[in-house]
């Protein structure tokens, strides 16, 4: 698993975001999305294979602007995850 993070321009409210965040979780291998648009920050939980090109496009197409864009692998902290 992977967790990408996107800076975001244009997001102005709640609304925004919601907007964002459905057309990223279309993308195929996408299982979690979470955004701020106070910071202009989205962060995207994802399937190691995905595309990230394919979630900049969609957020793109929307009318947003896409910036920095970081990734690092992640593991699921919690109450049922399995410890190494």
């Amino acid at each position: 698993m992977l967790k990408i993070t996107l800076e975001v321009e244009g997001m102005r409210c709640g609304m925004c975001e919601t907007h964002v965040n459905d057309v990223v979780r279309r993308v195929e291998g996408v299982k979690k999305v979470s955004s701020s648009h106070a910071k202009g920050r989205k962060e995207v939980i994802a399937e190691d294979g995905v595309n990230i090109e394919l979630i900049k496009e969609a957020i793109a197409k929307q009318g947003y602007g896409v910036g920095k864009v970081t990734s690092e692998p992640y593991e699921k902290h919690g109450l049922f995850s399995r410890k190494r």
